[in-house]
């Protein structure tokens, strides 16, 4: 069976739209921001504060970005948060993330490669996973050593 390459026709749409932006609804603040700003190294950009309280913010790594909300407490769902879920981010090179993360002591997976991509996973404290991926030609499943 030959699959056949879709017309791409321009519309508002199309140029129109920017940039996609995970929102992840999280259950504590605190945690979820030392996570990403001094693990990570992400940098907020935009904040709503809510009775005193932080409730939202724009987190920025790069040209990309995250939001986060606190639920508050009597919304907090009892299901897992993230199952199933992944947020892809596309570096030039997805080793120096892993040594960079590794340095700052946040357990991430050693790298391999998948779809002509390094990839090395981690996850959040709420339980999301985040890839970091740059293109490679090392052969398909090879794993990194130092």
């Amino acid at each position: 069976m030959q699959l056949e390459t879709p017309t791409i026709t321009e519309s508002p749409a199309t140029t129109n739209v920017k940039q996609a932006v995970p929102f992840l609804m999280i259950t504590n603040m605190e945690k979820s921001l030392h996570f990403y700003l001094d693990g990570l190294g992400f940098v907020m950009k935009n904040q709503w504060i809510d009775e005193g309280k932080l409730r939202w913010c724009w987190l920025q790594i790069g040209d990309a970005a995250l939001m986060l909300q606190e639920y508050r407490a009597e919304r907090v769902p009892n299901e897992k948060l993230g199952v199933g879920m992944s947020v892809c981010f596309q570096c030039q090179d997805a080793l120096q993330i892993y040594r960079e993360f590794q340095s700052r002591g946040i357990e991430v997976k050693r790298p391999f490669v998948g779809n002509a991509m390094w990839v090395t996973i981690l996850t959040d404290p709420d339980g999301y996973k985040l890839d970091f991926e740059s293109p490679t030609d090392a052969p398909e499943e090879s794993e990194y050593s130092e």
